[in-house]
């Protein structure tokens, strides 16, 4: 990390500055002695810092409210605390706390005065701007700047010249709010000056195309049947291009602190690429039976469902009827040329992502806080995924990381499932989920499929790291057609009675798996059958994998997910090459910075 070396007269401004403003009970003073002894150190922060509003769409002279939960852990490293509003159509940055376009701290003292330098201290759902707020002690007033905004804190070096840790938060600013419902069958926009709710479930048909413009809101209205859901047709098309610094929401139209799981239905794109139904076609799950342009399935591997780049689709899953609910995102045969990147789902009633049929490939997706499983696929899928998360919340337990099925109707059907995995983490929780009971585990593979699990960790699940649960799946694994290449399990099953072992017995099916095919699995890991190479059971070392609202899952400089020989992606235009290591991420860039949201509701309810 760089080091810090400050000048005798940066050091001097900045105490200046610090003891000019005077200290009070929000942040803890350093004195200037403190200050020099800091200069030659690095920074790598331990605190936990997130921030919210009271809801994420406003208009033109509303009021907002902005709170913050810090969490020192310990973190005696001095900070300049620097707080902002950024425009991002324009870029423009307004500083608290006087509404200033000049660079400032939140105690309005700039480089030039010196800037108040402070500890952070423990505070939680704590306001910054607002009735008694620590910056500001009055509510802001929303500006006529139409768009997406982000709220920003960040943590700066002293010398207020190097951010260290930052906090950020999406609202948009709109003229209106218009309502869709029923069909889409000529082409349509939606853009960020405007909010949309969703009625009832939205087909997009007819050869229509829907637009949406990086950070537009989309709300879904709970209570109809059939639910709120956007429906893309195999006759339809979605363009939905966000971008980190707008991505597109996708969420419910619910208060903060009153959403839940399934307040509306989701996002469902069906295609014309290949299944294994044996008439090649199928009718989506989590829809009406005989619900108009449900199909999916055909013979254009190719086919284009769309683009869905920076997307949150959050509080989905709405019950159709018992047992069946819409997943999060849900593609169903869809082609090579639909994009799908950028993506989170959180707080799904059903699986946060599922893939029936099809070949259209992921990157960069993130699953967190499902009731059910987090990726999901069957009835003949075999795209390409890389760069991919999942976390369980830490207060209920989910299914499964992974749940692969070849067809439940006919484990042998072709062609067979057998999607493509590099560079995934599955962090789960011990906590038993209330509809799957002891048959949990972060990858679960039955039913015939194949696929080939390179560079994964699984941690922390309720049952075991992996299993399998039938014959026609150990023979997969015995013809090569499921194959493991760089593995990590840890800690999975820690919580169960007696605590599984850390070991690759002990991370390797449960006491349900049938006996006949319990051997062929540990047999891979061993390496003893088909193709298993590079499985290891260690600590993986995460950042703050488990600090839900601020998690962090890095390794850190010394995990076993950086070691030397972990498996290359192939160079095949599509994989990052690069990702040499096990996991979603390396040491370094945390791709889910500012466009992701892992807030738990709890930790934001008034």
């Amino acid at each position: 990390m760089r080091k810090l070396i400050l000048t005798s007269a940066l050091l001097a401004a900045s105490a200046a500055g610090l003891f000019a403003a005077g200290a009070d009970e929000t942040f803890a003073a350093v004195s200037a002695s403190e200050l020099e002894r800091f200069a030659t150190l690095s920074y790598d922060t331990t605190a936990v810092m997130y921030i919210w509003a009271d809801k994420y769409v406003y208009q033109p002279g509303e009021q907002l409210t902005l709170r913050w939960t810090v969490k020192a852990n310990n973190d005696l490293y001095p900070y300049t605390i620097v707080a902002y509003r950024l425009n991002n159509q324009t870029g423009a940055k307004t500083f608290l706390p006087g509404g200033s376009a000049t660079p400032g701290d939140i105690f309005g003292r700039s480089l030039t005065d010196g800037f108040r330098v402070v500890r952070v201290a423990d505070a939680t759902k704590q306001v910054l701007v607002g009735a008694g707020g620590a910056v500001v002690s009055s509510p802001a007033t929303i500006p006529n700047e139409l768009g997406m905004h982000t709220l920003v804190v960040e943590l700066r070096d002293f010398s207020g010249g190097r951010v260290i840790k930052t906090a950020y938060f999406k609202i948009g600013v709109v003229d209106g709010f218009d309502t869709i419902s029923g069909n889409i069958e000529t082409s349509r926009r939606l853009v960020n000056t405007r909010g949309y709710r969703l009625s009832g479930t939205v087909f997009v048909r007819n050869g229509a195309v829907l637009t949406i413009d990086p950070g537009t809101f989309v709300l879904g209205n709970p209570g109809s049947l059939p639910p709120s859901a956007l429906v893309i047709t195999q006759n339809g098309r979605i363009e939905a291009n966000g971008t980190r610094s707008r991505p597109i929401v996708m969420t419910s139209s619910q208060p903060f602190g009153q959403r839940q799981r399934g307040d509306w239905g989701g996002l469902v794109l069906l295609g014309r690429a290949r299944t294994n139904w044996p008439t090649g076609f199928g009718e989506i799950e989590g829809l009406l039976p005989g619900a108009v342009d449900a199909q999916y399935g055909g013979t254009d591997d190719n086919h284009n469902c769309g683009t869905l780049r920076y997307v949150r689709v959050e509080f989905a899953g709405a019950l159709v009827r018992p047992n069946d609910e819409l997943n999060a995102i849900t593609w169903g045969g869809c082609g090579r040329a639909t994009v799908s990147e950028y993506l989170q789902t959180t707080y799904g009633q059903d699986d946060a992502f599922e893939w029936f049929g099809g070949n259209n490939d992921g990157k960069y997706l993130v699953g967190s806080y499902a009731k059910d499983d987090y990726f999901d696929w069957q009835i003949g899928y075999t795209g390409r995924i890389q760069h991919a998360l999942a976390v369980v919340a830490g207060t209920v337990g989910s299914n499964r990381g992974f749940e692969g099925d070849n067809n439940e109707r006919d484990f042998t059907l072709l062609p067979r499932s057998r999607p493509l995995f590099y560079n995934v983490t599955l962090v789960g929780n011990p906590a038993s989920p209330d509809d799957e009971n002891n048959q949990i585990a972060g990858i679960w593979v039955r039913r015939g499929t194949g696929g080939a699990i390179n560079n994964t960790m699984v941690y922390n699940w309720n049952q075991t790291g992996i299993e399998i649960r039938d014959a026609d799946t150990a023979t997969a694994i015995t013809n090569n057609e499921l194959t493991v290449d760089g593995l990590l399990l840890w800690d999975n099953g820690r919580n169960v009675n007696p605590p599984k072992p850390n070991t690759i017995a002990g991370q390797t099916n449960s006491g349900n798996t049938p006996a006949a095919v319990a051997p062929a699995l540990l047999e891979l890991l061993q390496g003893t059958r088909g193709t298993g190479r590079n499985v290891i059971v260690a600590d993986p070392m995460l950042r703050r994998p488990l600090e839900y609202s601020d998690p962090d899952f890095r390794p850190m400089p010394a995990s076993p997910l950086l070691r030397a020989g972990w498996v290359q992606p192939p160079d095949n235009g599509f994989f990052d090459q690069w990702a040499n290591y096990i996991g979603a991420f390396g040491p370094t860039v945390n791709w889910t910075e500012e466009w992701t949201n892992f807030l738990i509701e709890e930790d934001i309810r008034p």
